[in-house]
């Protein structure tokens, strides 16, 4: 996120007076030994980050003798170059030269037009996927290569020269590679002139993206919509002064952080998700539902409730708004989660306005239920959005182009029903619970889309299936237990390496952190709670996890650890959520002490 700003920058010509000795020491801080730079903490230098972290200390005047660099390249080459990089790593190459155009995928303007009944439309990527790839519409038509200075050209990271003079794109078999012939085809009718509809769909993916643009200048709330919403208009000669361009370049600036020697920048921020869990975590460690600090908390999310229609809208078309969305503003993708998150943290406090809280949480909970998928779960964002065959698209390598239903989001929306009692539902209920058992993996588990990985979709599912008739439920709460039981460490903790996401072999295992040991005993301490005997089965598995939490507990009460437990995309794009390890051990111990034993 930090090279690329810095090439947003350098593209615009706006880097002039910017502290960029400050984004060259955070960059050189993260290169680690081997010469690489990391997706997640930990996991041995990921080639496309190599490269784009490369690139940015190129563009801010680092030399290619800069042993830093020689480094490296070394790795980079080790790894397979440039030409072995991710699609996107390859489109900001193309945009200062660094990369032909021809390796990268052409996408056709014309599917702006494709109305809302075709079977194909923008609409049936992910939220994310559409908000970054509507304008990406505009610059890969038009196929910039902007001037930089320092001009630079990277040739130092192709291990085969020709790749950058015969680039091509990867074959991965079957549908794949259907595409890719596809793809050659739709390059030579760009070649020929012969695309239809050209003009038109370009203005519609402009005036889709002036329209997603939030008050306060972000996009989506997320970097990657913002960056190419940002390149998008470059790319349409709009000028840096225009209110458009400012607005959006002062909204990426908000996602900085900088300290006295250092910048760096966030990919999202995430005050309601954030707020809503400690909230939680606050209320079930004992504070009174009207203390100050949660009634304040209470009115804030109370009124970051969004009352517009967004994009769900288009596919959802009996749901009325009342969600929430994870960040500041975002009023066209609020999502499942932090919706059924904040429901339930407003049932755990006590407002001046009782009435209207009521009435928001009925929204919520009303929306939540119009978004439940064909197969009984819910997505984050989105209704039925699984068209899987987009990610067979060449330009999707990160496989992220959908948002189908999951077992953490369903898990988390069944809490929320179970603890407010919603029996009248019951329908929902039942098919919510059919597909959260049909989704249990063999050894007991369940996946974890939205956090690393499966301790965290097992705290999830035993949370849920403990309130909404346990007792019918037993045997699969059981698995689960004996899964979590079995996967704690030798320290006391649980914890799981980002790695299960491509290895099953590592599920649930890893070193031991403090949010995934909450997590682990979040959900045991869900079963123990049921009767005598589930306590006796996990006793001894939370005493001891309470240990590990009581140890590692630094003397100012806080809880550190460098691992990434959030996940963005599998495999590809994880977060470092800061909170998490704060606020979840909170919710762990209160919960291990509820049940009558104190660590």
């Amino acid at each position: 996120m930090t090279a690329e700003f810095i090439l947003l920058h350098k593209i615009w010509k706006t880097d002039a007076g910017r502290p960029w000795h400050k984004a060259e020491s955070y960059l050189r801080s993260q290169q680690r030994d081997h010469g690489g730079w990391e997706l997640f903490f930990g996991d041995g230098g990921d080639l496309s980050t190599s490269v784009e972290a490369y690139m940015a200390l190129r563009l801010l005047g680092a030399q290619q003798t800069d042993p830093a660099l020689v480094a490296a390249s070394e790795f980079i080459l080790e790894k397979g170059g440039i030409e072995k990089c991710r699609i996107f790593t390859k489109f900001h190459l193309a945009l200062i030269g660094c990369y032909p155009w021809a390796g990268v995928p052409s996408i056709p303007p014309w599917v702006m037009l494709f109305p809302n009944w075709f079977p194909f439309t923008i609409y049936e990527l992910s939220s994310w996927a559409r908000g970054s790839t509507v304008p990406l519409l505009i610059v890969f038509d038009q196929k910039p290569v902007f001037p930089v200075d320092p001009v630079i050209r990277l040739d130092e990271l192709y291990r085969d020269p020709r790749a950058k003079t015969h680039p091509s794109l990867p074959r991965s078999g079957g549908l794949g590679d259907v595409f890719v012939l596809l793809d050659g085809a739709f390059k030579l009718m760009e070649r020929l002139g012969l695309v239809p509809f050209r003009r038109w769909g370009l203005r519609a993916a402009e005036r889709w993206v002036l329209e997603r643009q939030e008050a306060s200048g972000d996009w989506g709330g997320i970097i990657p919509a913002m960056l190419n919403s940002l390149l998008a208009l470059r790319t349409l000669n709009y000028a840096a002064c225009d209110p458009i361009v400012a607005r959006g370049m002062e909204a990426v600036d908000r996602f900085t952080i900088e300290s006295a020697d250092q910048i760096r920048v966030q990919p999202c921020v995430s005050p309601v998700w954030d707020t809503a869990l400690t909230v939680r975590a606050l209320g079930a460690s004992g504070l009174a539902s009207d203390h100050p600090a949660l009634a304040r908390a209470g009115e804030w999310l109370l009124n970051k409730q969004i009352l517009d229609y967004g994009d769900w809208a288009i596919k959802n078309r009996r749901g009325k708004p009342g969600a929430w969305a994870f960040e500041f503003e975002n009023r066209f993708y609020p999502d499942v989660d932090d919706t059924a998150v904040v429901v339930m943290a407003l049932a755990t406090v006590s407002l001046a306005d009782e009435p209207r809280k009521r009435q928001a949480m009925q929204r919520g909970v009303a929306w939540i239920l119009s978004m439940q998928c064909r197969p009984g779960g819910w997505a984050a964002f989105d209704l039925d959005n699984d068209q899987a065959w987009l990610n067979a698209l060449p330009y999707a390598d990160l496989k992220a182009m959908i948002d189908p239903n999951t077992a953490d989001v369903t898990a988390r929306v069944l809490e929320m029903l179970g603890r407010l009692g919603h029996r009248g539902n019951a329908d929902q209920i039942e098919r919510g619970l059919a597909y959260l058992l049909r989704e249990q993996e063999p050894e007991g588990c369940w996946f974890g889309r939205w956090g690393v990985n499966y301790i965290y979709g097992t705290s999830g599912a035993l949370a849920a299936l403990a309130w909404i008739s346990p007792e019918r439920h037993i045997r699969a709460m059981e698995r689960g237990v004996r899964w979590l039981l079995q996967c704690q460490n030798p320290d006391g903790g649980w914890g799981e390496s980002c790695r299960s996401y491509s290895d099953p072999s590592l599920k649930g295992v890893g070193k031991s952190t403090s949010s995934q040991t909450a997590w682990a005993m979040i959900g045991l301490s869900a079963f123990a709670a049921l009767d005598a005997s589930h306590l006796a089965l996990t006793a001894p598995a939370l005493e001891r996890g309470a240990g590990y939490l009581v140890k590692a507990q630094r003397p100012d009460g806080t809880w550190e650890e460098a691992e990434f437990t959030g996940t963005g995309f599998p495999c590809h794009f994880y977060l470092k959520y800061h909170l998490y390890q704060q606020h979840f051990p909170l919710t762990a111990l209160s919960g291990y002490a509820r049940l009558g034993v104190s660590p």
